[in-house]
Formats: structure tokens, C-alpha cells, sequence
């Protein structure tokens, strides 16, 4: 589900980037155990305007990223944003639940996966989940920050945003449907009154058990 106008100047604000950079991304990259390992090779879900997707380059470490939206005009801005860094990055127009038709990725195609606030626009947000977990390799990470049932309740939310009314999630459901899709939470947290949640989880890995 695309974004409003009054929403995507809110996740575009300078104090939506100064929340994500000084204070999300580093709670990140502890919950995920620090920067991903060299080479390590990432995807991000709704990577908007690109802002995210430098940030996994710059402080995850990613070697390169995937990174996707529906919206054409959020990935031709995030196109301009990163053309600094060629053959590191593919941003394409397309659907979180089908990183095959965007990317041709195959199981176990990535270390690292990335959703800064996205999950919850999506209705089938499972489907959304599972595609994750289906791309990961053993072992490796779902780093997630996401925007709960709790908040989009809330009326300023329901005045000012638009965002699918049918089966949300809460933070508790959320974490609960994540080892359904062999992901284990490392760690999590919540934040004003659960409305949101951070946190990363590790793909199962059958060689350690």
C-alpha cells in the first residue's frame, strides 16, 4: 500500500532523519550484534527516497543492496540519492513479497534484510515475513523497525495516514509470527506504549543446531 503525501513528507523530514540515523540505526546495530560481516550482501524493503539504503551501506557495512518500492517516484529519487555508489546498489519498483519478480532472488540469497517501517503497509504483511525469511541464508539477519497496531489506532494516525484497517499486527504478534518462518529473535524492544518496535532476527542455520 502506497503512502500518502503527508506521510511520505513525514518519513522524508529532517527530524525523521535525525531520529533513524542517531538514534534507530544504532539500537539496530546492536540488537543485530554490530555491522554485517565483509561482503555481505543485503536487501531492503520500501526503500523509499534512499535514505535507509545508505545507511545500510554506510553503517551495516552491506557490500551491496537490493532495495525496493511500489512507488516509482520514491525509487527514482532514491536512484539520484545513491548514484554515488555504483555496482553497490539495485533499486527496482516492485513487491515485498515477490523479491524473485524484482530481483530474481532465490532461496538463501541474502546475509542481511532490512525493513525500516514498511511491513505495515503491506495487507498479506505474513506473505511479506515469509519472502524474507525465504531469501535469507542460514544465519543470517532480519533487522526490522516497525510501526504497530497500538499507533495506528491512535487518531492522529487514522486522520493524517493512510494504511490497511484489516489485521494488523500488534508488537507481541509481530515477534510471535517470526519463528513460524524459522526466524529467531535476537533481541527487540518497544517504544511509546508499544507503538513501536525495533528489533533483529536470525534465520535458523541446521549446521549449528
Amino acid at each position: 500500500m502506497l503512502m500518502n503525501r503527508i506521510e511520505k513528507a513525514a518519513v522524508n523530514s529532517p527530524a525523521r532523519r535525525v531520529l533513524q540515523r542517531f538514534y534507530e540505526v544504532p539500537a539496530l546495530l546492536k540488537l543485530a550484534g554490530g555491522p554485517l560481516a565483509p561482503g555481505a550482501r543485503a536487501v531492503e524493503i520500501g526503500c523509499g527516497s534512499g535514505y535507509g539504503t545508505r545507511l545500510i551501506l554506510d553503517r551495516f557495512r552491506a557490500a551491496t543492496v537490493d532495495a525496493l518500492d511500489l512507488d516509482p517516484e520514491m525509487v527514482a529519487k532514491a536512484r539520484r540519492r545513491l548514484a554515488d555508489r555504483p555496482g553497490r546498489v539495485r533499486l527496482e519498483v516492485g513487491d515485498a513479497t515477490d523479491l524473485k519478480a524484482a530481483f530474481g532472488a532465490e532461496d538463501n540469497a541474502y546475509d542481511a534484510a532490512f525493513d525500516f517501517a514498511i511491513i505495515h503497509h503491506i495487507p498479506d504483511w505474513r506473505s511479506a515475513v515469509a519472502e524474507i525469511a525465504r531469501v535469507l541464508k542460514p544465519g543470517g539477519v532480519f533487522v526490522f523497525d516497525e510501526v504497530t497496531a497500538h499507533a495506528l489506532a491512535r487518531p492522529s494516525y487514522r486522520m493524517l495516514f493512510d494504511h490497511p484497517t484489516r489485521d494488523r499486527f500488534t508488537a507481541r504478534e509481530f515477534l510471535a509470527e517470526l519463528p513460524r518462518h524459522g526466524l529467531a529473535v535476537s533481541g527487540a524492544f518497544t517504544r511509546i506504549s508499544g507503538d513501536y518496535l525495533l528489533g533483529a532476527a536470525r534465520k535458523h542455520d541446521p549446521d549449528r543446531g
